[in-house]
């Protein structure tokens, strides 16, 4: 297991004990794991947007979007 994917299981431990049973620590955790990609995505939009490469960035934009629906994770 990579470093970060600790940090997110350390994240979700946190919320999870503030939270308590409204929401289970596995629905914490996968939710984190998620918003990550979705800001891996949009990191690379942006980049895109700045280097003037619209239509990569709108392609990216995309990914974003539809990982975040597929996962039901509001932006």
């Amino acid at each position: 297991m990579n470093e970060r994917i600790r940090e997110l299981a350390e994240q979700a431990t946190q919320k999870f004990s503030r939270f308590g049973e409204r929401d289970s620590w596995e629905k914490l955790f996968a939710e984190l794991i998620v918003r990550e990609c979705m800001n891996i995505a949009k990191n690379w939009q942006d980049q895109l947007e700045n280097a003037n490469s619209l239509s990569e960035s709108n392609a990216v934009g995309i990914v974003a979007y539809r990982i975040a629906r597929q996962f039901g994770v509001k932006e």
